[in-house]
């Protein structure tokens, strides 16, 4: 991809996803930037799909400043990268971040102790991480059906990756000690956040399946990842 390409889409993209960071059902539900997430991995790609997500998250927030900013800095620009390689088929990258921000959440005292229903999604995209990876050329297919099924599940993966991020910053790293005075309030919290999380999960599928999918099969971006797809394979191919 051409730079002034690359830049004219982080630009495009980092303003969509401030704007949508700003709306949401109600403070208590993760606002409609996570909507636009899986289009930003999917299109852009590792590299450019995270500076997008980045500074389109860092933007939101100092348009509309949250008392925790820092937890979607991290987890959106990265729940995007998670995306990006799935949609590339890289699925090791993403097998390992999950397999050290699980092992850490393990670790932590806290982590054992809350309740192992919380994290039940993740445990889910932490099985659908190969299947969403080589099921990824499905995108490319031309076939509307396996490209709603693809991008259904990397939309469930990006959602499930997001939480993941944010509760490897709360209990592993220690920034629940920024929020909550004991561990009974942390319990009490992060287990009515799950109940959230567990709708916004199904919510991400749907708006996927609804809107998002159908921008892809209605305009030439399915066709020149393909054909970009394509060249880069047998790239790939020659040097082999």
């Amino acid at each position: 991809m051409k730079y002034g390409r690359q830049v004219a889409l982080v630009s495009i993209f980092a303003a969509m996803h401030a704007v949508l960071y700003c709306v949401s059902f109600d403070p208590a539900w993760r606002n409609f930037a996570i909507y636009l997430a899986p289009l930003e991995g999917i299109v852009l790609g590792p590299q450019v799909g995270f500076v997008a997500a980045l500074l389109g998250s860092s933007i939101g927030r100092l348009i509309k400043p949250d008392l925790l900013w820092m937890f979607g800095i991290v987890a959106e620009p990265l729940g995007v990268l998670m995306v990006a390689l799935l949609a590339r088929a890289k699925w090791k990258p993403v097998a390992l971040v999950y397999a050290v921000l699980l092992s850490a959440y393990f670790i932590h005292p806290y982590g054992r102790s809350l309740p192992p229903w919380t994290i039940l999604d993740i445990f889910v995209a932490l099985v659908l991480i190969f299947p969403a990876a080589k099921l990824s050329k499905w995108i490319y297919a031309g076939d509307s059906g396996k490209v709603f099924l693809s991008v259904a599940l990397l939309a469930f993966l990006y959602s499930a990756t997001d939480s993941l991020v944010r509760i490897f910053m709360l209990v592993p790293a220690g920034l629940h000690t920024l929020f909550f005075d004991s561990y009974e309030t942390l319990a009490s919290v992060f287990v009515g956040a799950a109940m959230f999380s567990y709708i916004e999960d199904i919510l991400i599928v749907v708006v996927s399946l609804t809107i998002i999918t159908p921008v892809l099969l209605r305009s030439p971006i399915l066709n020149l990842l393909g054909t970009k797809k394509r060249v880069e394979e047998t790239k790939q191919s020659a040097r082999k």
